[in-house]
């Protein structure tokens, strides 16, 4: 089943996308070179701490895994799941940041990539084109349509511009717990799936390869990269289904979509 919020439900969902979403502006900027993303890790946990909320991804379980991160921050060729540790950042990175905070019991989830200066242009356009396939997927989140509808747009965007989807990763519903009902791939058929309804909330994300759309996963359990050691895109939003235009919960105003 997936779970349908109430007015009352949706207005706290409204309060903690925004703050994660406040978490990932204030990140962001402190992305340059030379910072370790361990420090990146510990200022998003002083800033949730500050805003009283805690982080939807310390302590996470799978299995026997447990997540020791506030935040998955992962650089160029991982895609998702990094954690922070005593690597600098280098000019030319490209470094996606990944925020779930819980605040009285509701989920805000959200992510982006950051380039560190001038990165090369090839991953510049993925970077924008990973941005357009988030924007278009939204586009498509309106009553009556297909979940298909959302990820096969994804997909068709990143095929069109020779790029590849993850498909062994995807997005989620997200509300009470960090991952809902449905699963919300990265690729798709159109008009397939369950019927977008009103007070659905859907965190959509794109993430999109450079090259092929293999992966391999760390030792350290967690961090999944791309097999063939090239850069990887990621964007994410929190989206709400309503009656009329799907809403943004988690949008903003420094890295909102381009």
């Amino acid at each position: 089943m997936i779970p349908i919020k109430s007015a009352r439900e949706i207005e706290k969902m409204r309060i903690a996308c925004r703050t994660a979403s406040d978490v990932l502006e204030r990140v962001s900027d402190m992305i340059r070179p030379g910072v370790t993303t361990k420090e990146i890790d510990q200022a998003a946990a002083d800033l949730m701490a500050e805003a009283g909320v805690r982080s939807a991804f310390l302590g996470y379980r799978l299995g026997h895994r447990v997540f020791p991160g506030n935040i998955c921050i992962s650089i160029n060729d991982e895609i998702v799941h990094g954690i922070g540790s005593q690597r600098r950042i280098q000019y030319g990175d490209i470094v996606k940041l990944d925020i779930g905070v819980v605040q009285d019991g509701w989920v805000g989830d959200t992510a982006a990539t950051v380039p560190v200066g001038m990165v090369d242009e090839r991953v510049e356009r993925l970077l924008t084109v990973t941005q357009s396939a988030l924007q278009l997927a939204i586009e498509q989140a309106n009553p009556g349509r297909r979940l298909g509808d959302i990820c096969s747009t994804i997909e068709a965007e990143a095929l069109r511009n020779r790029f590849t989807v993850v498909r062994e990763f995807v997005g989620h519903g997200v509300g009470r717990k960090l991952h809902e009902e449905p699963q919300v791939p990265n690729y798709g058929k159109r008009g397939s799936g369950p019927r977008l309804k009103p007070g659905m909330t859907l965190a959509i994300e794109p993430m999109i390869n450079l090259g092929g759309a293999g992966v391999r996963l760390l030792d350290d359990g967690w961090t999944v990269c791309t097999a063939d050691g090239l850069p990887s895109a990621h964007f994410e939003h929190t989206v709400l289904i309503t009656k009329e235009e799907p809403e943004i919960l988690t949008w903003r105003a420094k890295t909102q979509l381009r």
